[in-house]
C-alpha cells in the first residue's frame, strides 16, 4: 500500500468517527473521568525505535487519550465560555491542514491574505461596527488585547519605547473593572507596564464599570503624576456578561487622549442581531475592538478578529522586516506579519469563510436569538422557582444563578452547598 492510499483509507475512517463522534457526543461524560498523571503513565517513556501501524495508533488514541479529553463540543458542557464548532469549520480545517500554508506575507499565501482582508470587514459590516475600523484576524483574545495595549503604549511614546525601553514610560497606567477579564492583567505585564499600574475599577449593581469612579482615578493619577494609557471595557464580562457603559467612558477617554480597547470576546458575536447594537453607543469613538468567532459564532478554535481605527499604528508597532522576509510587493498588500505578534500565521480565514457563507448573515442570526430565547425561557423558570435566584442580568445567553433554599444561609454555606450540586460528569 503506498503512502497515498494508505493516507486516503485512515482519512475515510476518520471521518467516520469523527461523524460518529458528534452522533453520540452526549453519551460521553462530559469532563474527563481520568487522575492526575493517568495518561501521562500510560504512555511509554521512550518513543518508538521504528514506525507504528496508523491502526495500532488510532487504537491508542480511543483507548489512552480520549478518555483524558473534556468534551467542549457536548450539548451537556456548561464551563466556561463555549468554543462552538460547526461541520462546515471541521471541513475547512481540514483543508487548511491539507494546504500546510505559511500565511505569514502576502507572497506566501496571497488568497490567504486577501481572504482575511474581506472576511474581516464583512463581519465589520455585519456587525454594524464603523466602516473606518480595519480587520485582523489573530488567535485569542489575550493576543488582540495584548497587541491593542501595545499599539496605545507605541502611539503614546512616539514609537519611542519599541527604540529605547520603559526607562522614560515607568508611570503609565491601564484601566479596566474589576470584573474584566484576567488576560487585561496579562497583557500590562507583558507589556513592561506592570500589575501595579492596572487599575481597577469598581461595578455597580449590574457588574457594569462606573464611568465617575474610571473619571476619578484617571484625574488622581494625573495629579499624582501617572500618565493614563488606555481603558478597556469590556462588551460581555467575563463573570456575568455585564456591558460597561461605553458612550460615558468613551467621552472620558476623548477628553484625556486615552485609547479606548474594547473587550467583546464572547458577546460581541450579539452585535449580528441589530436589536442589541443600542448596547453599542460610544463604540464608534473606540480606538480597538475584539470578538471571538470561536466563542459563539461555529468556528473552531481558534479565530479571534480585531478591529482597528489606525492600522497604520498597529503595523508601525510590529513591523519589523529583515533582508530574508523584503518582497516586491510589501508597499501593495497586506502583510499580516505585520499586524501582530507571531511571525508564522495559520489560515484561519478559511473557516470563517465557510461558516459565513455556510450559514449566511440570517442563519446565524436565527441561531443567536434561538440561543438567547432559550437562556429567557430558562432565567424566567428560575425566577419563578422561590429556592432559586438570579444573581445578575442575563443580557445574552449567560445565565448566573444559585440554589438558595434558606435565607438564613451564609454566604459561605451557599456557596459549599452550590459547589456541592456542581456535576463532575
Amino acid at each position: 500500500m503506498t503512502q497515498t492510499e494508505e493516507f486516503r483509507k485512515y482519512a475515510h475512517e476518520f471521518v467516520d468517527w469523527i461523524a460518529d463522534y458528534y452522533s453520540d457526543i452526549e453519551k460521553y461524560p462530559v469532563k474527563a473521568q481520568v487522575k492526575p498523571r493517568e495518561i501521562f503513565n500510560k504512555i511509554p517513556v521512550l518513543p518508538p525505535e521504528t514506525g507504528e501501524n496508523m491502526a495500532d495508533i488510532f487504537k491508542d488514541f480511543e483507548n489512552i487519550i480520549l478518555p483524558g479529553i473534556t468534551h467542549w463540543q457536548s450539548p451537556n458542557f456548561f464551563a466556561y465560555f463555549p468554543a462552538n464548532a460547526s461541520y462546515p469549520s471541521l471541513l475547512a480545517e481540514m483543508l487548511t491542514s491539507a494546504l500546510g500554508a505559511q500565511c505569514m506575507k502576502w507572497e506566501t499565501s496571497p488568497a490567504a491574505a486577501e481572504l482575511e482582508a474581506r472576511v474581516t470587514s464583512w463581519l465589520r459590516d455585519m456587525m454594524g461596527l464603523p466602516s473606518v475600523w480595519t480587520g485582523v484576524i489573530q488567535d485569542t483574545a489575550s493576543t488582540s488585547t495584548l497587541a491593542a495595549i501595545l499599539t496605545a503604549r507605541e502611539k503614546y511614546s512616539d514609537y519611542l519605547i519599541n527604540l529605547n525601553g520603559m526607562k522614560d514610560y515607568s508611570d503609565l497606567r491601564v484601566y479596566c473593572s474589576v470584573e474584566t477579564h484576567s488576560s487585561i492583567e496579562k497583557a500590562v505585564k507583558i507589556a513592561g507596564i506592570g500589575n501595579s499600574n492596572l487599575v481597577k475599577i469598581g461595578t455597580d449593581g449590574n457588574f457594569a464599570m462606573i464611568p465617575s469612579e474610571l473619571r476619578r482615578r484617571i484625574e488622581e493619577d494625573i495629579k499624582n503624576g501617572y500618565k493614563p494609557l488606555c481603558v478597556v471595557a469590556a462588551f460581555g464580562t467575563t463573570g456575568s456578561t455585564a456591558v460597561d457603559p461605553l458612550k460615558e467612558i468613551s467621552v472620558i477617554c476623548r477628553k484625556f487622549g486615552i485609547w479606548l480597547h474594547i473587550d467583546a470576546a464572547y458577546a460581541g458575536s450579539a452585535l449580528l442581531l441589530p436589536e442589541f447594537r443600542s448596547l453599542t453607543d460610544g463604540l464608534e469613538q473606540a480606538d480597538s475592538f475584539v470578538f471571538n468567532p470561536h466563542k459563539w459564532l461555529f468556528t473552531n478554535f481558534d479565530c479571534s478578529v480585531y478591529f482597528v481605527k489606525d492600522p497604520a499604528a498597529l503595523v508601525k508597532t510590529f513591523e519589523i522586516i529583515p533582508e530574508y522576509l523584503k518582497t516586491l510587493s510589501d508597499n501593495k498588500v497586506n502583510n499580516y506579519c505585520d499586524w501582530g505578534i507571531p511571525l508564522g500565521r495559520r489560515f484561519r480565514a478559511l473557516k470563517l469563510w465557510f461558516v459565513i457563507r455556510s450559514f449566511g448573515v440570517k442563519g446565524l442570526q436565527e441561531k443567536l436569538r434561538n440561543h438567547i430565547s432559550i437562556a429567557k425561557t430558562i432565567e424566567q423558570i428560575i425566577t419563578n422557582e422561590k429556592s432559586f435566584e438570579i444573581l445578575a442580568p442575563v443580557n445574552f445567553n449567560v445565565i448566573c444563578f444559585r440554589y438558595k433554599p434558606d435565607n438564613l444561609l451564609s454566604e459561605e454555606a451557599l456557596n459549599c452547598l452550590n459547589e456541592n450540586l456542581l456535576p463532575n460528569t
